[in-house]
């Protein structure tokens, strides 16, 4: 880190312990990425219970390079998960670490991209026959069956009305396998 790790106690004495534990933490960070400018955690116990144990708060920031910050709060679950310290740090910094993996994972361009569904409007409705096509946005014509409306929602389209599709090549051409009206962002 080109800025040394500073940790904070809110609500608890200093633990040698656990700073120990979070250097650690800290330092396997930087297995995964080893340009982190800072990083700052807190640990924080803001009750204290008498007849269970306390609960423990930990943040973790990360400041990366041409990124945005990395943050991880773990607040106290109603489960009582984080009554360990030692579990919440593991938990806290688990989240950090797969943060700081996707900032890497689209650094180096293997991030998936999600294909948008190909799109068009209603050509041809033939509901006594339960079928219609779909002029595609390239001006191909495209089959499709009711049962290929989504939601069941055969009856409700109308001719001109914009949609969504998967293709697939049937028998005698393109055909959608799936179809939904397109909404108000035209996505499937």
């Amino acid at each position: 880190m080109e800025v040394p790790l500073k940790i904070a106690f809110e609500g608890i004495q200093h633990s040698d312990a656990i700073e120990a534990r979070i250097r650690e933490e800290a330092g396997k960070l930087e297995q995964f990425f080893e340009r982190i400018v800072s990083a700052r955690v807190v640990v924080a116990r803001p009750q204290h219970r008498h007849h269970k144990g306390d609960i423990y708060h930990i943040r973790v920031h990360l400041v990366v390079p041409d990124a945005a910050d990395i943050v991880v709060s773990r607040e106290p679950a109603a489960t009582g998960a984080h009554e360990d310290v030692y579990v919440t740090i593991r938990d806290a910094f688990k989240a950090a670490r797969r943060q700081l993996q996707d900032v890497v994972r689209k650094r180096g361009g293997h991030v998936k991209e999600h294909e948008v569904a190909p799109h068009g409007v209603i050509a041809e409705l033939h509901s006594e026959a339960d079928y219609g096509f779909i002029a595609s946005s390239d001006g191909r014509q495209i089959y499709f069956h009711r049962n290929s409306v989504a939601d069941g929602g055969f009856d409700v389209l109308h001719k001109g009305q914009e949609v969504r599709f998967s293709e697939t090549e049937g028998d005698k051409g393109p055909q959608a396998t799936f179809v939904r009206p397109a909404g108000k962002h035209h996505l499937l």
